[in-house]
């Protein structure tokens, strides 16, 4: 659960200031340690000053922060929520690669199957061309067919008109017979 307000402030100063005040800090009620504190920035470091001769600039005094060890079990939280962080996110790259993977094998047989399509597509042009090829070497041949049709449609109505008339002179005859 992550610290909100009060909580966050105190501790974000107990991690900057030093172990004396800290450990005051935590004696001391929550409202007076931090109206204490919120006089003082809260990244003041302790001040440790220097003897006055020793620098070269005329007596001003330098601050060092005061370095508190860390508390074991934090550490280990740490390193415990490194570790965990780390499988997290190398199982996210994992995923993320395995994405790629699949996209990349996708891509691939996409890419088979369009060319498939093209030699398909391909032959049938080719056949297409073979059968335009075929019909206009047969062309001749279905005019003369076209012709012949015709000719024999004319030769037809002629049979039927030559039929018509015979059966004229033959009613003729048989009435020419009969006188």
């Amino acid at each position: 659960m992550a610290a909100t307000g009060d909580e966050a402030a105190v501790m974000d100063s107990i991690s900057r200031e030093p172990a004396a005040v800290s450990a005051g800090l935590s004696r001391t009620a929550g409202g007076v340690a931090q109206a204490e504190r919120s006089e003082d920035p809260p990244e003041a470091p302790s001040v440790a000053p220097k003897k006055p001769g020793t620098n070269a600039d005329g007596g001003v005094e330098t601050a060092e922060e005061a370095v508190e060890p860390a508390e074991p079990d934090i550490n280990e939280l740490c390193s415990d929520m490194f570790e965990k962080m780390a499988i997290f996110l190398q199982g996210e790259l994992t995923a993320t690669c395995e994405d790629y993977l699949l996209l990349e094998n996708m891509n691939k047989l996409t890419s088979l199957k369009y060319m498939e399509m093209k030699d398909i597509t391909i032959n049938i042009s080719r056949n297409l061309q073979d059968l335009n090829d075929k019909y206009a070497s047969l062309q001749p041949y279905l005019d003369q067919i076209n012709k012949i049709e015709e000719q024999v449609s004319a030769l037809e109505q002629a049979a039927y008109k030559l039929d018509a008339y015979s059966k004229k002179l033959e009613a003729r005859f048989k009435k020419l017979e009969k006188r």
